[in-house]
C-alpha cells in the first residue's frame, strides 16, 4: 500500500492548509487513516485519526483541537487535514498512515506510510 501526501508549502502564522493523503486502488473504508507530523529534532507526533468507515476524525491531539479537521473527501478519494490558525510551531513534515486494526495517535501502530509533505509556517 502506497500513501501519498500533497498540500504543503509555506504560509504565514495565522493562515490555513488542505493537505491530501491518496492512495490508488486502496479502499479507505478498510483502515484507520492518520495524520502525523514531525519536527526537525523531535518524535513523530500524532494528529488526528479517522475511524475505519468513518469520515470525519474523532481524535485530535491536544495541540491541534479546535484548529485542525480532517476528513474523507469522497469525490476526491482522498483523505484530507484542513489545518486553520496555523502557527510556527506546526511546522513540521506531515504524513498520513494507515493500519488494519485500530485508530490511535501512537506511529507504532500503523503499518502503511506516505513519503511527507513539508509545512512551513513563518513570516
Amino acid at each position: 500500500v502506497q500513501l501519498v501526501e500533497s498540500g504543503g508549502g509555506l504560509v504565514q502564522p495565522g493562515g490555513s492548509l488542505r493537505l491530501s493523503c491518496t492512495a490508488p486502488e486502496f479502499n479507505w473504508a478498510n483502515y484507520y487513516i492518520a495524520w502525523f507530523r514531525q519536527a526537525p529534532g523531535k518524535e513523530r507526533e500524532g494528529v488526528s485519526c479517522i475511524r475505519k468507515g468513518g469520515s470525519s476524525a474523532e481524535i485530535f491531539a491536544d495541540s491541534v483541537k479546535g484548529r485542525f479537521t480532517a476528513f474523507r473527501d469522497y469525490a476526491k478519494d482522498t483523505v484530507d487535514l484542513q489545518m486553520n490558525s496555523l502557527k510556527p510551531e506546526d511546522t513540521a513534515t506531515y504524513y498520513c498512515a494507515a493500519n488494519f486494526w485500530s485508530c490511535s495517535l501512537d506511529a507504532n501502530r500503523y503499518a502503511y506510510w506516505g513519503q511527507g509533505t513539508q509545512v512551513t509556517v513563518s513570516s
